[in-house]
Formats: structure tokens, sequence, C-alpha cells
């Protein structure tokens, strides 16, 4: 009998070529734009929204998607000068507003919620294209600004009881990744709560985004100003004008602290809320199954956020268990043109993150990581292009595969600050006492999470670590609705956020009201 001869290997199957969803193209959504709030958009720009009208003023500056490097529009930067003129213009919208019965606001603010829930989908696919985010993240930062700010509609009576709104509008600076979840959510409930708000589009990203949103609410009469610029150029007027009655800044550190000199030097109110290194840690642990359910997500957005985990604090004894539910997780994170797709007309692709915000910042991570590994650091894991969803031939250099490090040496940035990017680190412990000091590296942090079997080890660990909030073996966020938000050490200046409290931020009590926060004459929990 002739033997079989064995079967030939089976070539790997080739990955089908990805196009781009149909309707979806950035000249899709410019077109969208133009008809949807033509006041608000021109062919070539954006405009910028002060004294209730819309100016093309400011030189603009050229601008590229991080999802594929193509032009998109950038943000129209003003002077110093007119940035001043946009200010007094808002103090005499908010002497107006204040005095408008609080039914009458509901109801403008309402009608501007409906017309952003209306535009969801436009809102969202700008996000996609300017920030980078994938479409379900996207949806759900619309999502997010949209209920969040109806549940103040339906609250906001008693919040306001023997409350007044204060006395000059309220500045908003904060940073490109959730224009509207955090950004456009603030600035409505300041509006609900009586003050004209400003807010300076980020340099980095959403400014197309958020002029629809402020073109829809302007439209309803809610008094707000969109201006873009630069913050070393604009801060004067943004945050040192003697008009304005509150800064609020969501950031990093080193503009923070410039910030928070300037509204501690003016005694002016300020909500502050600045990076920090959350740390998770695994102590007496054996519920690997949970963890390794949890580790995908969080890598949503590539780790671009201010409640991200970018490093585990293990303890020694269990680091190979540690590692056989990291590593298997940590490898099905899904990476990709947040558009790609296989047929024009499939749904939108299910992905954890995709570009970072810009192809600079990419290369920035990268040479922090390698750099850590030339000092010491040990590569545990480096995801690859072939794991990754892309267009043929696009531009991948805004992109970074997850990473995850070994003990990062002391002289590198991701050994004490937060990376804004997909890479982790994991540090090693032997006691209790080191535990706490890796998880309190950054003196202070918005977030940690601490994974031990035994509840009483949690309860006696747990209000050691530095952060406003600590979870039990799950991820903390930054909340919604009535949740509290805040910070402790350097990464939180200023009044505490969220439920009643972002109310009385923005508003004034009784003479010699405390305010529940992080100031540096008082520390006050809620």
């Amino acid at each position: 009998m002739t033997p079989t001869a064995p079967d030939a290997p089976t070539a790997p199957t080739p990955a089908p070529l990805l196009t781009l969803k149909q309707g979806t193209s950035w000249t899709d959504a410019w077109r969208q734009c133009l008809t949807a709030a033509p006041e608000a958009f021109r062919d070539d720009r954006v405009l910028n929204l002060w004294n209730a009208t819309w100016h093309a003023d400011g030189r603009t500056l050229p601008a590229t998607t991080p999802v594929d490097g193509s032009p998109i529009t950038g943000p129209p930067r003003l002077d110093a000068a007119t940035a001043r003129q946009a200010v007094r213009a808002a103090l005499d919208q908010h002497r107006a507003w204040r005095h408008v019965p609080l039914p009458e606001r509901r109801a403008r603010i309402a009608a501007a919620l409906d017309a952003l829930a209306a535009h969801r989908r436009l809102l969202a696919l700008l996000l996609v294209w300017e920030i980078g985010k994938p479409w379900r993240l996207a949806r759900a930062d619309v999502d997010r600004a949209v209920d969040g700010v109806r549940w103040y509609l339906d609250g906001i009576e008693p919040m306001l009881a023997d409350r007044a709104p204060l006395d000059g509008p309220v500045s908003n600076i904060a940073s490109w990744n959730y224009p509207m979840s955090v950004l456009v959510h603030a600035m409505l409930v300041q509006a609900l709560a009586g003050n004209a708000v400003i807010a300076k589009a980020p340099t980095d990203g959403g400014v197309a985004c958020l002029t629809l949103a402020c073109a829809l609410a302007a439209r309803e009469g809610v008094p707000l100003t969109l201006v873009s610029g630069s913050g070393g150029e604009l801060s004067e007027a943004l945050v040192r004008a003697p008009e304005i009655g509150c800064v609020s800044f969501v950031g990093g550190r080193d503009t923070g602290a410039a910030v928070a000199t300037a509204v501690a030097d003016l005694g002016k109110r300020h909500i502050l809320e600045q990076e920090g290194l959350n740390t998770w840690g695994i102590w007496a642990y054996s519920d690997w199954e949970t963890l390794s359910a949890q580790v995908p997500a969080l890598f949503d957005y590539g780790k671009q956020r201010c409640t991200a985990y970018p490093r585990f604090v293990v303890q020694r004894s269990l680091f190979d268990a540690f590692l056989a539910a990291y590593l298997p997780a940590v490898r099905s994170v899904r990476l990709g043109h947040p558009l790609a797709v296989e047929h024009p007309e499939d749904a939108f692709p299910e992905l954890d993150y995709g570009p970072l915000i810009s192809a600079a910042k990419a290369k920035e991570l990268r040479d922090q990581v390698t750099e850590a590994i030339d000092r010491g650091a040990i590569p545990l894991h480096r995801g690859s292009r072939t794991e990754a969803r892309f267009l043929p031939g696009q531009d991948t250099s805004a992109y970074v595969h997850p990473v995850t490090l070994l003990n990062p040496p002391p002289s590198s940035p991701l050994h004490h600050a937060e990376p804004f990017g997909p890479v982790d680190t994991v540090v090693l412990v032997d006691t209790e006492a080191e535990l706490l000091a890796a998880m309190n590296a950054s003196n202070g942090a918005l977030v940690a999470t601490l994974s031990t079997d035994d509840p009483a080890t949690f309860a006696r660990l747990a209000p050691h670590v530095r952060a406003f909030k600590v979870g039990h073996g799950r991820p903390r966020s930054r909340g919604d609705r009535d949740e509290l938000f805040g910070g402790f050490g350097a990464s939180w200046r200023g009044a505490f956020v969220g439920g009643d409290l972002l109310i009385r931020a923005v508003t004034r009590g009784a003479p010699g009201e405390r305010l529940p926060g992080n100031f540096p004459e008082y520390q006050l929990m809620p």
C-alpha cells in the first residue's frame, strides 16, 4: 500500500482589503456641517463665536487628522486683543442671562439638547476624524453629554436653592480628548446655573465638533462664547481678566500649574483637573478570570483619558499568575482605522482604539518606550501591525500598538508620569508598604484600584492610596450625573465637581461658604 502523503501546510488566509465605510469621509462630514450650521462654517474654515455672533477672524492653522494624516480644517487662532473683546462681550451676556428665569433657561437648554441629539451621528463622525475616536466611543461621548445635562435639567431646582450665579462668566480651557461629555456637558450645566460661558477650543483637535455643538446651542439663545488660539497668548484674557467669574481647566500638570498660580494670585474661583498616574494594585489576589476580562477595556481610546490605568503594581509572588491572565487579554486588544470596513455598507468596526491624537505624540511615546528599554525596562508585550486593521497604503504614523514594560527605570518619564497612550508598566513589590508607595508615585491621582481577595485588606489599605476614587477589584471612572469627582495632591486644584457639587462650584452661596475641594489653604471632602 502506498503511504498517504502528509497534508501540505495550509497557507494563512490573507487579510481582506479594507475600504472606507460609505458616507463617512471627512468631505462628507464637512458638507453636512455646512448644511447643519451655515452660520458657523465656511467652505475652508470654522468661525469663532463671540458677542452672540459668528466671526471669520483669526488665522486658520493647517491641520491633519490622526486617522490617516490627511488634511482637515484647523482652528482659527485669535490674537490676545480680540480675545479680550470676546471676554468683555461675554460679561455683558452674563449680566443679562443671570436674570433670565430658571424655567426659561431650562427650556433653552432642553432645546439645545434636542438639537444635539438630532445631530448625534454627525457630532460623533467629527470626533472620529478630529481626535481619532472609534465609533463606539465617539457616539458614547455625545450621548453622555446629552444624557448628563438632561439629568441636571430634571433636578436643578433644589441644587440652585439659595444660590446665585457668579459675578462673571465661566471660562473653560479643556483638553481635546472629551469635547462633548466633559467640555460641552460642563458648558451647558454652567449656563443652566445662570452663567454665560466661554470656552477655548483645544489646539490639538475637536474644533469642528465643538463649533457645531455651540452653533446648535447658540440658536436656542444659550450665551456661549467659543474661541480658538494659543493658550499662552489667550491666558491673559481667559484666565486673568477681571471679568471672569470662574476658571475651569482640564489638562496636564505643567499648564495646570501656571493656571493655578494665576487664579491663586487673583483669588478667583477655579476647577482645575490635572493628570496623575492612576494605578492598579494586585495583592493577595486570585480572581484572574475577572482581571483578564477587564484588561481590554482598560485600553479604550488608547488610554488617552484622565482615568486610564497605565500602571500595575503587582505582588512579586503573584507575577506569574498575573502574566498568565494579562498577556492573552492584551493580545486581544483591537486597534485600527476607525472607519475601515470590508464592504462600504458594513457596520462600523468594533475597536478598542484608533490613532493617538497626533503623529508627534505617537513618536514621543515610541521614543520613551525605546529609551526605557535601553535603560533597563523589560518588554513583556509589544503589539504588531499584523494585529491591526488599516486601509491599503494609509498613513499610520499616529498609531501605537500596545506595549507593556516591566520595571521602567526611575530616569524614564514612564516611571512617574501618565503616558497618555497604550503603554502599560508593571512594578513588582514585596510588602504592603512598597505597594502603597508605588501606587502613590505621582503625588495624587484621580482614580486607583486595588484587587485583593480579602475585603478587610482592602478596607485597611485603600484609605492610604492617594486617589479620589479607589475601586475594589474594578476600575473607577470620572462618573456621570450624581457621582462626585475630584483629586488629591497635584492631580486636582480647586472645587470638586459632579452632581450638585458642579452647581455649587459655579454659583455663589452664603457669605464665607467653603466649597468642597482641594485648595491651597484647605482640603474639604464632600
